[in-house]
């Protein structure tokens, strides 16, 4: 149990530490124009596409619970399979809440403008998107998941 936790652990630092720095590089002013990226600067006050931007200062705490319901169920359920695409899971959706307690939203800064408009995001939600995608393969696949 004690490896597992430290995989968890090792998962959850790094993804927060990878996306903390990449973010920071925004905050200090980097900014580039493409004819289909744009990478900016913005403050998302919401979830995806700014949903539930209305529950303000209400929205860290719901997502810290959740955050931590997701990590007491994967321990609860003992299988070690689990164990790193939900420490990148935590480790990204942990990366987010901390902007919305240091500056008041989430710092995203890829924005996608190529045949349509579509939202800008982070590091930390695309790595939230590929560990939601790796546990549905671990859930419909059970023979991938060993224990």
């Amino acid at each position: 149990m004690v490896k597992s936790i430290v995989v968890l652990l090792l998962a959850v630092t790094g993804i927060f530490i990878i996306d903390q720095t990449i973010k920071s590089l925004f905050i200090e002013g980097f900014r580039a124009y493409t004819s289909c990226i744009d990478l900016i600067l913005v403050y998302n006050k919401g979830v995806a596409f700014s949903m539930f931007a209305f529950l303000a200062e209400s929205l860290k705490w719901i997502q810290l619970a959740l955050l931590s319901g997701v990590v007491v169920y994967t321990l609860w359920l003992k299988k070690a399979c689990y164990l790193f695409p939900v420490g990148i899971m935590v480790g990204a959706g942990l990366s987010n809440v901390y902007d919305r307690f240091i500056h008041g939203g989430v710092v995203d800064y890829v924005y996608w403008h190529y045949g349509f408009n579509f939202a800008v995001f982070n590091f930390a939600d695309v790595m939230i998107d590929f560990a939601v995608l790796w546990l549905m393969v671990l859930n419909f696949r059970p023979q991938s998941c060993k224990g």
